[in-house]
């Protein structure tokens, strides 16, 4: 069986793990955490990285930042996980949803303005597949109407967008290091902070509301109670697993490159054939081979061909069922304008196997499948 994905190991992620215990500094922000927060930031470029237990929780301590409040809104792709909704209903806000673009499968940037009132608070691009939404025009629309952007870049590592990483043109940025990611830590994530002055708010709210942090670096005798916050900090274990691969970031990001490269070339015939639509990259981004997936004619033939591909040993896998259409989605959100492609192209959506490690061989035979299914 080929499986949809294998997390990243590079060998050194144990010793880097001895290494932490060997420290007696497990808990957060260990010799590992930094490690990984100065390397985000030198790849970013961002004022301040923050290693969190989650993307999820990026995103949260990025609404929280924001100074997100009950009545708030925030403009957001319904095409998207729901840690990018939750982060900003849990603060009380409503989810306003805008239509896609069918090419990125990102946030259409034309429909946003529209979508602006007097209750929004900020707007969360969602990067997918690692390819950047339209940024300038979103930061134009936020200057002018004074709004926060929050990257939801969970996909985005390594990616840019007019030579900007993903995560860090935003005044927020969240990446995750979870299984399914470029770079994995199992569970885990980071905060982008464009303005290092922010850098002390998001440590207390990541320090349970204390500043620990500031105790640890001498700059206060004692640590207190100083705001609401959570524990947003993860064990420098994790940490230990993820720097292994972050050292390798470049080995593994051409790897996956190589094998999306293999997959967008052999399978456009099809495309030419008008069989199946690939993947669409914008002349001003550079994706990071997050993920390859193809269109089918509609949601009947994408069942038939991830079943058919099951059948031969191959898992593939769909994508989002569109938020807006779920139980909490009706809830706590509501769809503005028109569903012309959201959900038309999440029905229509199949990912295939793409991890570090995938042989070449496996891309062949993978490749060799769908054609048949198509050419049956």
């Amino acid at each position: 069986m080929i499986n949809f994905n294998v997390p990243p190991f590079t060998g050194k992620e144990f010793d880097y793990m001895k290494q932490a215990v060997e420290a007696q500094k497990i808990c957060g922000d260990g010799q590992f955490t930094k490690k990984c927060n100065e390397w985000i930031e030198k790849k970013t470029g961002t004022g301040k990285a923050l290693l969190t237990t989650s993307c999820t929780h990026a995103l949260e301590m990025a609404a929280l930042l924001c100074d997100i409040k009950a009545g708030d809104e925030v403009i957001l792709p319904s095409y998207t996980f729901v840690s990018t909704a939750d982060a900003f209903v849990l603060r009380g806000a409503t989810a306003v949803f805008v239509d896609i673009r069918p090419d990125t499968m990102n946030i259409d940037e034309k429909l946003i303005e529209d979508a602006i009132t007097d209750k929004t608070k900020a707007i969360a691009p969602v990067h997918y597949a690692g390819v950047g939404c339209e940024m300038d025009t979103i930061m134009d629309i936020a200057k002018r109407h004074n709004l926060k952007v929050v990257e939801d870049a969970a996909q985005g590592i390594m990616a840019t967008y007019k030579g900007k990483a993903l995560g860090a043109i935003g005044d927020y940025g969240a990446f995750s290091f979870h299984e399914t990611k470029n770079y994995s830590m199992g569970e885990g994530g980071a905060v982008l902070i464009k303005n290092p002055k922010d850098a002390e708010r998001a440590e207390i709210y990541r320090e349970k509301g204390t500043n620990r942090s500031q105790y640890y670096r001498g700059q206060v005798d004692k640590y207190r109670w100083m705001e609401f916050g959570s524990s947003y900090l993860p064990s420098d274990m994790n940490a230990a697993y993820l720097y292994a691969q972050l050292e390798i970031a470049d080995e593994i990001n051409n790897a996956r490159m190589h094998v999306w490269n293999m997959y967008n070339e052999e399978l456009n015939d099809l495309k030419e054939a008008g069989k199946i639509e690939l993947p669409y990259i914008p002349k001003e981004c550079v994706h990071n081979a997050h993920m390859f997936y193809l269109k089918t004619k509609d949601l009947d033939e994408r069942t038939k061909l991830i079943d058919f591909l099951k059948k031969n040993e191959i898992l593939s896998v769909f994508h989002y069922v569109p938020l807006h259409t779920a139980p909490a989605g009706v809830k706590y959100g509501r769809f503005h304008g028109e569903d012309k492609y959201t959900t038309k192209e999440s029905d229509r959506l199949v990912r295939l196997p793409l991890y570090f490690g995938l042989k070449d061989d496996q891309v062949e035979y993978i490749v060799s499948k769908v054609k048949e299914f198509y050419n049956a």
